[in-house]
């Protein structure tokens, strides 16, 4: 009988060094050695799960690393810096993603019992270890991948199971938070997405609280629990992660770059950058052109 583990890595062997579409909705996959630039992004919602190597991710101070047959919570837009790892062996990294849509797990939510308490408290990511179940549903999930024309009628079915699992883990609640209008966690999303569409624009965290209903101690105190950023932080990292979009697209200068993501002082923008990114902006975009340039292709 096959390993479950086993079937996912073969399944998922077909990935490249990037996020890999599977023909199947809200599900991708990535093999291999990621450039540590495509690392570091805003992400979507979504589990994640490891089949090999390890990954660390890091967001504001809290990093956590995850290994094979453990799975990656992340149910809120989070600016984070990644960094992949072959196994102990040399196999490179391999993982599989389910990006999460409010909307299906509001469906699933109505279908199931309410749970007593709540965790505004905790954060908007975590790690859990994977089931056997859960395991399943995901070997189900990607054989599709060779049965195309099972993954309309099927996909949501097993994307159902997949989510009911992760409900039924360490970590459900964060997953009910999402699909609740009226949690912090949701309040804080919307938040975010204010920052993220109006990131070049100055922000004031007492408005964000008025409109998140709230008063500015506890959004700041819910914010803060659930990204560890503060919302100014939340913001800088937006602009700097922008602005080397920017610079590595070889659209800008290292001054414009300041200037198009909302900054008013290049100096500040260059030691903010240097902080974050372990260099100063244009060294570091320098570095990325040229480790892009020597990839095979």
């Amino acid at each position: 009988m096959t390993n479950p583990l086993d079937e996912l890595r073969s399944l998922a062997s077909r990935a490249e060094n990037r996020r890999t579409e599977t023909g199947i909705p809200r599900v991708a996959m990535v093999q291999g050695k990621i450039p540590e630039h495509m690392l570091a992004a805003v992400y979507d919602p979504m589990i994640n799960l490891i089949l090999q190597g390890s990954k660390s991710m890091t967001v504001g101070e809290r990093t956590l690393r995850y290994d094979p047959a453990t799975y990656f919570v992340m149910s809120i837009e989070l600016p984070a810096v990644g960094q992949v790892h072959p196994s102990a062996r040399g196999e490179p990294y391999l993982a599989v993603s389910l990006t999460l849509d409010p909307m299906v797990l509001a469906t699933l939510l109505s279908d199931l019992p309410k749970p007593a308490g709540h965790h505004d408290q905790d954060p908007g990511f975590s790690v859990a270890a994977v089931t056997p179940d859960l395991m399943d549903a995901w070997v189900r999930m990607l054989r599709l991948m060779d049965r195309p024309g099972d993954i309309a009628a099927l996909a949501p079915v097993y994307e159902r199971e997949i989510l009911y699992r992760v409900l039924q883990g360490p970590h459900g609640w964060m997953l009910r938070d999402i699909a609740a209008p009226d949690s912090a966690m949701a309040r804080v999303s919307q938040a975010i997405q204010h920052i993220r569409r109006d990131f070049a624009e100055t922000i004031r965290v007492e408005t964000l609280a008025q409109r998140a209903a709230m008063s500015v101690s506890a959004f700041h105190r819910h914010f803060k629990a659930v990204t560890a950023l503060s919302p100014l932080q939340y913001q800088k990292r937006v602009r700097l992660l922008q602005a080397r979009m920017l610079l590595v697209a070889n659209a800008s200068s290292v001054t414009g770059a300041a200037f198009e993501v909302g900054y008013e002082s290049a100096t500040q923008f260059s030691r903010d950058y240097a902080r974050v990114f372990g260099l100063p902006p244009a060294r570091d975009a320098a570095r990325i052109l040229g480790e892009t340039r020597s990839q095979p292709r």
